[in-house]
C-alpha cells in the first residue's frame, strides 16, 4: 500500500521538465518494486538518471518569481504523527469505555457510524494514499470508539485481558522494529509478495466468515461470541492473523525508509503514520481475540 505513496510523492517532488518520473527510464526504486512493480534490481536511488534526492529541481519560473518549496518528510515526522494518532485513539477509547455504556441509544448510533467510517476509510486507503490529517483523525476516533467499547466487554468477562492485549501488541511491534533494524527481516520482492498475498487472504477469509455468519452458517474461522466453547480452528486462524499482521510492519518500515530517502513531501508522513496505526489496531484485535479464546 505504501508503495503508492512513493509514486505520488515523486510526482509531487519532481515537476514537469525536471528529472524522469517514476517508472520511466533511469528511475527504479529499491523498495517500491516489492509490491509487484517492474524494475526491481535496476539502478538504485541516487544513481545517474534521476538526480540527487533531497535536492529540489527548480520549477520553471519567470523573472521575479520564486519557485515553490516542498519540505521533505523525515523519520521524526512519521514518529510524531504516529504517536499522536495512537494517543488520540487511546483517549477516545478510554472515554468510550467509561461513557458509552450509559449513553443508551446514542451509543448504538455512534458505534454504527464508527464502523462505517472505519470501513470506508480503510477501503479508500487501498486505492489512494490518504494524507489529509482530518480524515486520518476520523479513523483514529472511530477505532477508539470501537476499541473502548469491545475491550470493556472482554474485560468484564476476563479481567486483565485488555492490559495483556495492549502489552502483547506493543511487544510484537517493538520486536519487529528490532528485527528490521538489524536486517534480520527485509522487504525483498519474495517477502513482500508473500506478506501481501497472506494479508489479502486473511482479509478475504474474515469477510467470508462474517457474511456466512450473518446468514446463520459460521464456518468456524472466527467466533464472534465472548463466551462458549472454542475449537482449534479459530485459534489457529487468529495465530495466522497475528503473524501476518506482525510481518506487515516490515513493509511499512521499508516504505517509510525509502520515502524519506526519496525526499517525499512532508504530507506523506501522515499516510505512513496512518498505515502504522492501522497495523497496530489490527494486531490488537487479533491478540485480544486469541486471548479470549484461550481464557475459555
Amino acid at each position: 500500500m505504501l508503495n503508492r505513496m512513493l509514486r505520488n510523492a515523486v510526482r509531487d517532488r519532481v515537476p514537469a521538465g525536471g528529472a524522469p518520473q517514476y517508472g520511466q527510464q533511469g528511475y527504479a526504486p529499491q523498495y517500491g518494486q516489492g509490491y509487484g512493480q517492474p524494475g526491481y534490481g535496476q539502478p538504485q536511488y541516487g544513481q545517474p538518471g534521476y538526480g540527487q534526492y533531497g535536492t529540489q529541481t527548480p520549477y520553471p519560473t519567470t523573472p521575479g518569481m520564486v519557485a515553490p518549496q516542498v519540505r521533505p518528510m523525515t523519520i521524526d515526522d512519521v514518529v510524531i504523527r504516529t504517536l499522536g494518532l495512537i494517543g488520540l485513539t487511546g483517549v477516545v477509547g478510554a472515554l468510550s469505555w467509561v461513557l458509552l455504556p450509559s449513553a443508551g441509544p446514542i451509543a448504538g448510533v455512534l458505534l454504527a457510524v464508527a464502523c462505517i467510517a472505519t470501513l470506508g476509510i480503510a477501503l479508500f486507503s487501498w486505492f489512494r494514499p490518504i494524507t489529509n490529517p482530518a480524515v486520518i483523525a476520523v479513523y483514529a476516533v472511530s477505532q477508539g470508539l470501537l476499541l473502548g467499547t469491545v475491550s470493556r466487554v472482554f474485560e468484564s468477562f476476563y479481567p486483565g485481558i485488555v492490559l495483556q492485549a495492549v502489552v502483547g501488541t506493543f511487544a510484537i511491534f517493538a520486536g519487529m522494529t528490532v528485527l528490521y533494524k538489524f536486517r534480520v527481516l527485509r522487504a525483498t520482492p519474495k517477502f513482500t509478495k508473500f506478506v501481501i498475498g497472506a494479508l489479502i487472504g486473511v482479509v478475504v477469509l474474515s469477510v467470508f466468515n462474517l457474511v456466512l455468519s450473518a446468514f446463520g452458517h459460521n464456518p468456524g474461522l472466527i467466533q464472534y461470541t465472548v463466551t462458549g466453547k472454542v475449537s482449534w480452528l479459530p485459534i489457529v486462524f487468529s495465530l495466522v492473523c497475528i503473524v501476518v499482521g506482525a510481518l506487515t510492519f516490515v513493509l511499512d518500515f521499508a516504505a517509510v525508509e525509502e520515502g524519506v530517502r526519496a525526499g517525499a513531501p512532508q504530507k506523506y508522513a501522515w499516510y505512513c503514520a496512518f498505515a502504522l496505526l492501522a497495523g497496530l489496531i489490527f494486531l490488537y484485535w487479533q491478540i485480544l481475540r486469541i486471548l479470549g479464546y484461550l481464557r475459555r
